[in-house]
C-alpha cells in the first residue's frame, strides 16, 4: 500500500463527462477513504446521465470531496483550467489531476507526490506510461506507437527538448505555478499538457532543471476514449497553431 504524503497539502482535480456507466464507484470510494490527506475536486463536465448525482453522493459522504459543476460541456482542459481557477490556492502545496476512468491509480499520484516530497526543486511531475520488466503499464500497440510518433514531433519541434509522453493524464504542479499557468484558456484543446509545457518556458522557467517524468508502476488503457478517429486529425494542425503560438 502506497502512503500518502504528510508534508504536502495537495488537491486533486478529476473531471467527468457522462461517465455514469463508467465510474468505478467501489474503487474511488475506497480511495477517498484511503488518501483522506488529499483534497478531491470532481468536476460535473455538463453531464447529461446520473453523473451529477453520483459526484454528490460522494461529496455527502467524505468531507475531503467536493463537486463543482459545469453549465454545459466544456472539454477536459477547460474543466480543469476552471477547477484550478476556483480552488483556495492558498491552502495547498501542489494541485494534481487525473482522468475518470482510473487508467491511473490515484496510488500514482501519491508516488508523485512522495518523489515531490524529496526534490522540492521540481515545479511540474508528470507521470509518464513505459512498458517495463515488472510494472503493470498496460497499452495497445497502436496507441504506443502513436504516442511515439507524437512525443517525437514535439520534442523535437515544438519543445525541443527530451519529452517521452506529455500526454499521460496524471500530473502534479507546484499550487502557485498552477494558478499562473492555467490563469487563461487554452490555445488547442487536446495539447492542453503540452501548452503547459510552453507556458512555463515562456515564464522563463528552465523544463530541464524544474519538471521531471516518473514511470508509472500501474496504467492500464481503458478503452471507449472520447476524442474520435477524427479528431485525430486535428493533431497537426493544433501542433502548428503551438508552434506558431509560443515560437
Amino acid at each position: 500500500m502506497v502512503a500518502a504524503s504528510s508534508l504536502f497539502k495537495t488537491l486533486l482535480i478529476i473531471p467527468f463527462y457522462n461517465e455514469e456507466a463508467r465510474i468505478d464507484r467501489l474503487t474511488l470510494a475506497q480511495n477517498f477513504k484511503q488518501f483522506s490527506q488529499l483534497d478531491f475536486l470532481l468536476i460535473d463536465d455538463g453531464s447529461q446521465d446520473q453523473t451529477p448525482q453520483i459526484l454528490q453522493s460522494f461529496a455527502q459522504e467524505y468531507k475531503n470531496v467536493s463537486v463543482r459543476k459545469n453549465d454545459k460541456n466544456l472539454g477536459k482542459a477547460e474543466s480543469l483550467r476552471q477547477g484550478v481557477l476556483s480552488a483556495e490556492i492558498k491552502k495547498y502545496d501542489y494541485i494534481g489531476y487525473l482522468d475518470a476512468d482510473l487508467a491511473t491509480p490515484i496510488s500514482e499520484i501519491v508516488r508523485l507526490l512522495n518523489y515531490a516530497e524529496k526534490n522540492t526543486d521540481k515545479k511540474l511531475i508528470m507521470g509518464t506510461r513505459i512498458k517495463l520488466l515488472g510494472n503493470r503499464v498496460k497499452r495497445s500497440l497502436v496507441r504506443h506507437y502513436f504516442g511515439r510518433i507524437f512525443a517525437t514531433i514535439i520534442s523535437q519541434f515544438v519543445l525541443k527538448i527530451p519529452v517521452y509522453d506529455t500526454q499521460c493524464g496524471a500530473k502534479i504542479i507546484q499550487a502557485p505555478l498552477a494558478q499562473e499557468i492555467f490563469k487563461t484558456p487554452f490555445y488547442t484543446k487536446w495539447l492542453f499538457d503540452v501548452e503547459l509545457l510552453l507556458r512555463m518556458r515562456k515564464q522563463s522557467i528552465d523544463l530541464t532543471q524544474n519538471v521531471v517524468e516518473i514511470p508509472l508502476f500501474e496504467w492500464t488503457e481503458m478503452g471507449d476514449s472520447k476524442i474520435r478517429w477524427y479528431e485525430f486529425l486535428s493533431v497537426p494542425f493544433q501542433i502548428i497553431k503551438l508552434y506558431a503560438k509560443y515560437s
